[in-house]
């Protein structure tokens, strides 16, 4: 591969600095005016004013890209996913709008459970097909890694279908894929009487398998009202760490349970989703290091007044995350621009503190801010160049696609009106 220099960009956000970010931080996008990005194979060599990078001596035998005055800043880090899935639940969504509730829907056969009959009967490459269209979908939104959980199969088969899946398609696309178990999503309809026989068989058979396999990197529970209580959840993930798989937690969704205290308890890498929580949840969650993932794209969808409390946690002092929620039945978007909308407008959010939290903050989630969330020398040249002349305008025009260009790693994978 070609050395690569990128030129014209109007305004590029490197979003170097400490990580992760936290407080007025969030601000602080270290923005070059008029910069340029050398590129060596799949990494960033040089980065600076365009001046500058220009008169190197690796750049002058470059292969160029002129961005013509984009605004450019690092591919984003969608930190909360549900890749693999069978269907769409658009009959649930115009049942809502008529008035049902997300549990009581459930109730009745839907929500998770259906989308699991589903997945359980469909063929490998059907899921895989649907999946790169996806996984093609967020290239052309500007989103570089993902994190993707599986738990829409809760039997050993089809969860091993998913995360095998999940395994080919990190080595196949260009996006890198970050997986995460997900067994303990809802309890299945064989066990709903006995939860905690299939909470035994999580810890005891399931989870020790997917890591020794070395399957998944996290693991992960919904733990909630109607969902896995405290204890489990402690079970689950505690069995998760043994194997070496970092916790994740879906928390504080529903009902204000205990999951975010769990959360810091055993050091999360995140607690996603955080709507129910209260003053004291946010004074321990800023003294920790677990990043707080907010999904407004999941209230958004669901008609929810009562979105994440963004602002308090910021002002808190506590690492905040931002993901789509990307799956069938509660957050049917695979556009982190349009998250930023939600979150500037509906959290509060300013324009850079949602682009900190689409970016190098749920990389260090994912263990991944190493490598990506920012463009830094020696981090990988995933890039995002948007048809906007200032950043404030990603977020600006909202449900609107503005992303011109993507790069992968120095590939270029989505590319229009250049």
């Amino acid at each position: 591969m070609p050395d690569c220099l990128i030129t014209g960009c109007s305004q590029l956000l490197t979003l170097r600095g400490p990580v992760p970010r936290r407080g007025k931080a969030l601000r602080n996008l270290g923005i070059i005016p008029d910069g340029a990005i050398l590129i060596h194979e799949d990494r960033i060599a040089a980065i600076g004013p365009h001046r500058r990078i220009e008169k190197l001596r690796q750049a002058r035998r470059a292969e160029k890209i002129d961005l013509a005055g984009r605004v450019v800043l690092p591919g984003f880090v969608d930190s909360h996913t549900h890749l693999i899935f069978p269907n769409s639940r658009a009959k649930e969504y115009e049942e809502r709008i008529a008035g049902a509730s997300y549990e009581e829907i459930a109730k009745k056969g839907g929500g998770i459970r259906s989308t699991v009959d589903t997945l359980r009967r469909a063929t490998p490459s059907a899921l895989k097909k649907r999946a790169i269209a996806n996984l093609n979908l967020f290239a052309t939104h500007g989103t570089t890694t993902i994190e993707s959980k599986s738990g829409y199969g809760l039997d050993w088969k089809s969860e091993l279908k998913i995360l095998t899946l999940l395994s080919e398609l990190h080595q196949e696309h260009p996006l890198d894929i970050h997986s995460t178990f997900l067994g303990a999503h809802v309890v299945p309809r064989e066990y709903r009487s006995r939860p905690e026989s299939y909470v035994k068989l999580l810890v005891d058979r399931w989870i020790p398998a997917v890591a020794m396999a070395g399957l998944a990197e996290f693991c992960d529970v919904f733990c909630d009202r109607g969902a896995f209580t405290v204890a489990q959840s402690r079970k689950i993930l505690a069995a998760g760490r043994a194997g070496g798989l970092v916790p994740r937690i879906h928390a504080e969704q529903l009902a204000n349970t205990g999951a975010a205290r769990l959360a810091i308890e055993l050091q999360a890498a995140s607690a996603d989703h955080l709507e129910k929580i209260n003053a004291a949840d946010i004074r321990a969650l800023a003294l920790s290091n677990v990043v707080c993932t907010l999904l407004p794209g999941c209230c958004f969808h669901l008609g929810l007044r009562d979105y994440g409390p963004a602002r308090k946690l910021i002002d808190s002092g506590a690492i905040v995350g931002l993901a789509t929620d990307f799956n069938p039945g509660t957050s049917p978007t695979l556009s982190m621009s349009m998250i930023l909308s939600l979150a500037c407008t509906q959290m509060r959010m300013t324009p850079a503190e949602a682009i900190t939290a689409a970016t190098i903050n749920p990389a260090y989630s994912l263990r991944a801010h190493d490598r990506a969330g920012s463009l830094e020398v020696g981090k990988y040249a995933d890039i995002a160049a948007f048809d906007v002349a200032d950043y404030r305008e990603i977020p600006y025009y909202f449900g609107v696609n503005l992303c011109a260009f993507t790069m992968k790693r120095g590939a270029v994978i989505h590319s229009k009106n250049l």
